[in-house]
């Protein structure tokens, strides 16, 4: 084995396991920092008076739409299954995982927003690939 495969399969391990690098490690930090972060936005709900209540809250669900908001434009930065680093789909439906945290708060648009992005990203997927089998034959 040459040096450039070994460093391909060395890359591409990293992208599957651990944080990753370039987009992929910058999906997988939105999602642990922000899914898990639920539990202290509750906790600090029930500590602060309760007119502050929902500010905390708000403040929350905008950091839920800005983390969805930041899946979708590394969507646009990579559109194409085939010009994508490895694993960056598969970290790209990952976003659907805010369902659980939107559906704690009752975030109605969270909600609705975290699978139906799962399901296009998954549906994206597979237009590209039977759009490239497509094309080769």
């Amino acid at each position: 084995m040459d040096l450039y495969s070994a460093q391909r399969i060395a890359e591409a391990e990293a992208a599957r396991t651990g944080l990753g690098t370039g987009p992929n490690r910058r999906l997988r930090l939105t999602l642990f920092i922000g899914m898990p972060l639920v539990f202290p936005v509750i906790g600090i709900m029930i500590l602060v008076p309760k007119f502050l209540r929902n500010d905390v809250l708000y403040l929350y669900e905008a950091g839920i739409i800005g983390c969805l908001l930041h899946y979708v434009w590394i969507f646009v930065k990579y559109p194409r299954y085939a010009g994508r680093p490895p694993y960056l789909t598969r970290d790209l439906a990952m976003g659907g995982g805010f369902f659980l945290p939107s559906l704690m708060l009752g975030f109605w648009p969270g909600i609705i927003a975290a699978p139906a992005w799962a399901l296009f990203v998954g549906i994206a997927y597979a237009v590209d690939v039977i759009r490239e089998r497509h094309d080769h034959h």
